[in-house]
């Protein structure tokens, strides 16, 4: 079952989520939701089972002005922040676990992303990743991509937002008929994600 929790952060309390593998866990994987949405986000909930399941730890992020009600997302800088501060507590308290890769959907993929570096990540998990906002492909943020760590990018083949091309270090993978919200088949979104981490040892099996 899982279990919740705050951290304080320079920007307020975040939440916290953790389901545990039955067994000690091969990786943490760190997973922040959308800018508007929440933790219980079809694909997060998908991947976070098939995680699991293939041995990973599993935490969940709650942004800190989503904890105080507020859907209207903080500045790119305050979500950097307050991911940040998080993932120094977590490292603590899963210091026996190898190795941390971070992710998420949407906005929280771009702040895994920005931030992977920082906090010692060895892998990221982006998920719906908004290339561009719809209709302005000139907007790119492909740049955020370029963490130089493993990347596995699943988009819909329909987002508005665009997919990423790929580079040696990304991997994308467009999954057909889905868009933004990767609804459609979560369980098929996870299976892409348990693959990628099993292909690169992430896994117990």
């Amino acid at each position: 079952m899982p279990t919740s929790d705050e951290i304080d952060t320079p920007r307020g309390p975040a939440g916290i989520t953790t389901d545990l593998p039955d067994r000690p866990a091969t990786a943490l994987l760190v997973l922040g939701h959308g800018a508007g949405g929440s933790i219980d986000a079809p694909d997060l909930l998908a991947v976070r089972d098939a995680s699991v399941e293939a041995g990973l730890a599993v935490v969940r992020v709650t942004q800190p002005y989503r904890v105080a009600g507020r859907r209207a997302p903080a500045p790119a800088g305050h979500l950097d922040e307050a991911w940040t501060a998080v993932l120094a507590v977590l490292r603590d308290r899963h210091a026996d676990v190898p190795s941390v890769l971070v992710g998420g959907r949407s906005s929280g993929a771009r702040v895994a992303c920005r931030t992977a570096g920082a906090v010692g990540a060895v892998g990221v998990v982006a998920l719906a990743f908004p290339l561009h906002p719809p209709g302005r492909p000139e907007r790119s943020r492909a740049a955020e991509l370029a963490t130089g760590l493993p990347t596995l990018v699943v988009n819909g083949d329909r987002d508005p937002f665009g997919t990423p091309e790929p580079s040696p270090a990304v991997q994308v993978v467009s999954r057909p008929g889905e868009t933004h919200d990767l609804r459609r088949d979560p369980a098929g979104t996870a299976g892409v994600v348990r693959d990628w981490l099993r292909a690169r040892g992430w896994t117990a099996d």
